[in-house]
């Protein structure tokens, strides 16, 4: 798809009147996000991207929409995998329900910048050496390998550890011991301290370039249209902050959405390898958009019917044992209340 410079700039200043839009209308005042607002801005940021997809069919056709649409579900998908680290952020930072949707809004926004370049560094490289398909194809193959082994780990650390840059940040600047309001920066005694709101904003923008390392190779294994790459990865980021109000509680249901994941990594992996042989003269079948498109769907729905499945006979198996447990201490006091009623009663001194 040949895209203007014009045409950059009027897409990246609609994306920041839509931002501006979502941090005035929703996120300007700090208050705690309820899941009536949290869905109808999940909507909203969802009918976005399809009306975007639908005018990329008017005027690019049936591919450029094609890619954007697999792109944005595949974005979406592996950015679900994201609110679980975020939630562990917050916890870890002891971030006040108020604060977490503008922690959130300004750690996505960190997000979305770094990610830009690694598109910006990702089209160049492809352009230049094709032969990169297969290091990527190969390195999704041994993402989703690496997924499927964590997710049949028994034990797995359920702790944030802070990456080396906030660890710098810590240490170059001082901070305050409590949150501030807002505030990122304040003055006390004459020293300039940062607050624990930037540190934790750092924290959700940086810990997303370790998403970024398989969810970028992946979205290239679909299109290597930087436009189509660029404008999927930022309408699936600029809605994760609405949807990790909307499915935070459900998250620990989704039992089975690492295999889903990883399922996905490898098929476009697989995807990468074939399109890498097809370049290089080797007659192999590619992997069409629309088969694509029908795979990550279809495994997108299928591991969400299996992990409420699995986690409706989770809880009604944890529900008998409860009861059980209950039962029997129930019956314990009862037996000992019978025991104590047939006791012989204590002679008493004359």
């Amino acid at each position: 798809m040949d895209v203007s410079l014009t045409l950059w700039v009027l897409t990246i200043a609609g994306l920041c009147a839509l931002i501006a839009a979502d941090f005035f209308i929703g996120g300007r005042k700090p208050h705690e996000v309820s899941l009536k607002e949290a869905g109808i801005w999940t909507a909203v940021w969802i009918a976005l991207a399809a009306l975007f997809g639908l005018g990329l069919l008017f005027f690019g056709g049936g591919q450029p929409a094609g890619e954007f649409f697999a792109g944005f579900i595949t974005e979406k998908s592996l950015s679900v995998d994201n609110l679980f680290v975020f939630v562990l952020i917050m916890a870890k930072f002891a971030v006040p329900t108020v604060y977490q949707q503008r922690v959130l809004m300004v750690g996505v926004l960190i997000a979305l910048v770094l990610r830009a370049g690694f598109i910006g560094a990702g089209a160049a490289i492809i352009a230049n050496f094709s032969w990169i398909f297969y290091l990527f194809g190969a390195f999704l193959i041994w993402t989703a390998w690496k997924l499927i082994k964590e997710a049949r780990a028994e034990e797995q650390d359920e702790e944030f550890e802070e990456n080396r840059f906030l660890k710098l940040v810590e240490k170059r600047f001082p901070s305050t011991d409590t949150y501030r309001g807002t505030k990122l920066f304040v003055v006390e005694n004459g020293k300039r301290l940062v607050t624990p709101m930037l540190i934790v904003m750092l924290a959700i923008g940086t810990t997303d370039v370790l998403f970024a390392l398989d969810s970028i190779p992946a979205i290239f294994g679909l299109t290597q249209d930087p436009y189509i790459v660029f404008t999927a990865n930022a309408f699936a980021l600029m809605g994760l902050r609405q949807l990790y109000f909307l499915i935070g509680g459900l998250l620990k249901k989704l039992v089975h959405l690492s295999y889903g994941l990883s399922v996905i990594l490898g098929f476009i992996g697989v995807k990468l390898v074939l399109h890498a042989l097809h370049e290089s003269g080797v007659a192999v079948p590619e992997i069409s958009i629309p088969v694509s498109l029908g795979v990550i769907c279809a495994v997108l729905v299928v591991t969400t019917l299996t992990s409420l499945r699995a986690s409706k006979k989770q809880a009604a198996a944890e529900a008998r044992a409860k009861a059980a447990v209950q039962g029997k201490a129930e019956a314990q006091e009862k037996a000992g209340a019978e025991a104590e009623k047939t006791r012989p009663a204590a002679p008493t001194d004359a």
